[in-house]
């Protein structure tokens, strides 16, 4: 091998580094070069190391691809384990909180959320984020791009969508009528944020894609027009889909078919989409999801706390759904941790599937190539790869938690914990170092997100 040029950041001396490569190469003692935000370089402690600017001791860590968050509504961290909130089921719960987002949502509202959110998705290894944000009140203002400033100033790559809901509840929707928009409305809005913030380059930060929220919140034309304009614009299509059985029976009363057979009847079963949760299709549907290539954010934690069911993520994977995971919003699932969402999934998957079904190097998979599948940034993100974006989770794997791990780092990072990453590195650089968020704005942007909080909460 020939020695690499001086890079801008050096991590060496790593425990064990798993690439997640196409070859799923993992190297003891290993070294990572990162160059111009992308991986430059990378090897075992007998090949030649680079000069860099800055270098990193990474002694008794595990290095990992940064995890990706394929599912997210982050102004819902608003509304945290809210106590009037905790015990619903979806449709009651979401129909006992649109009143109290619509009132209050604004630029600022969101632009705090997102940047705490964001900040917490970091701390747990994230690296990219995407966020269904569907809420857009007419009087709120440029609520997209509230949450995109965000992430740029907090360093962290960003794959919102525009979201929308315009079936309220005269119409036989869930929303309240001041929480939904025209569908015209809604079409040239996205269009215009399409055109506003889209980068479809290699390591671009922010991309953005199109996301009526639900059957129950959009009509079927929407959807249809929705999937032409993303064909139009290039660019790529998300929503719920197959949540739980109350999804399944508003589907089957109102559209007289499965959410699934709704998905194809309106353009979406594609490789252009990916559906968040994806509980409840049947076999021949996880088949169908699979040939069509439809991705799938699987929700561990939100999914079981609106008691929706365990996804059949083994099976989705073997009929070829990229399966990534999501967070979900902060007011179902509460804690916006991917460490957290790929230990369940690992957990989830031997429960359902085979003790032998999921191990920690399959679910650290979903964390990272599988969502980068479902952003449609295959071979980009989620592998420490020569070319790839330096985008890089370190874990510390010391102390009483991990006391034994000697045998086997990668299932000792996810069985053993409960854990944060030691550094976040987002496209080459450091948003989380020594456990702690880089930024000196954290301290105040959690005073102004508690204040805001408060006015969501009216009985808190």
């Amino acid at each position: 091998m020939l020695e690499p040029m001086s890079a801008d950041l050096l991590l060496t001396n790593a425990r064990h580094i798993a690439t997640v490569d196409d070859e799923r190469r993992e190297i003891a003692g290993g070294w990572v070069a990162i160059t111009d935000g992308l991986i430059s370089a990378l090897g075992g402690s007998a090949e030649p190391v680079p000069g860099a600017t800055r270098t990193l001791d990474v002694e008794n860590c595990l290095v990992t691809p940064g995890l990706i968050n394929a599912h997210h509504h982050l102004f819902q961290n608003l509304t945290r384990a809210y106590t009037p909130m905790t015990s619903a089921p979806l449709f009651g719960w979401l129909q006992a909180l649109y009143p109290l987002w619509t009132a209050n949502l604004d630029e600022e509202a969101e632009y705090t959320a997102a940047w705490v959110g964001l900040a917490e998705l970091a701390l747990s290894g994230c690296t990219t984020s995407s966020d269904h944000h569907y809420l857009h009140p007419v009087r709120a203002g440029d609520l997209l791009g509230a949450e995109i400033a965000a992430a740029q100033d907090l360093g962290m790559r960003f794959y919102p969508t525009y979201g929308s809901m315009s079936l309220s509840e005269k119409d036989g929707g869930l929303p309240p009528d001041d929480a939904v928009r025209n569908e015209d409305d809604i079409l040239a809005e996205s269009e215009r944020h399409v055109a506003r913030w889209h980068d479809p380059s290699h390591g671009s930060m922010v991309q953005i894609a199109l996301a009526p929220c639900s059957p129950f919140t959009v009509t079927p034309d929407l959807m249809r027009r929705t999937a032409e304009l993303a064909e139009r614009l290039d660019v790529r299509l998300h929503t719920h889909l197959a949540e739980n059985s109350e999804d399944d029976e508003f589907a089957v009363a109102t559209f007289g078919m499965r959410p699934v057979d709704l998905f194809e009847d309106v353009g979406w079963l594609t490789d252009r989409t990916w559906g968040a949760h994806v509980v409840r299709p049947n076999p021949d549907e996880v088949v169908r999801l699979g040939a069509a290539g439809v991705g799938v954010a699987h929700c561990p934690s939100s999914n079981m706390i609106l008691s929706s069911g365990i996804a059949p993520v083994i099976d989705m994977r073997h009929a070829g759904c990229s399966v990534g995971l999501g967070c979900d919003g902060s007011s179902s699932a509460d804690s916006a941790s991917l460490w957290q969402e790929a230990r369940l999934a690992m957990l989830q998957g031997k429960l359902v599937s085979g003790a032998d079904a999921m191990t920690a190097r399959i679910a650290l998979e979903v964390a990272t190539r599988g969502g980068a599948g479902c952003l449609g940034r295959e071979g980009e993100l989620g592998q420490l790869a020569v070319g790839a974006v330096a985008d890089v989770a370190v874990w510390r794997l010391d102390g009483p938690i991990f006391a034994g791990v000697l045998d086997d780092p990668v299932e000792g990072w996810l069985r053993c914990g409960p854990t944060s990453a030691w550094h976040t590195i987002i496209n080459g650089t450091l948003v989380v170092e020594d456990g702690h968020v880089v930024s000196p704005k954290l301290t105040e942007m959690l005073a102004q997100h508690q204040t805001i909080a408060r006015r969501f909460q009216p009985s808190a």
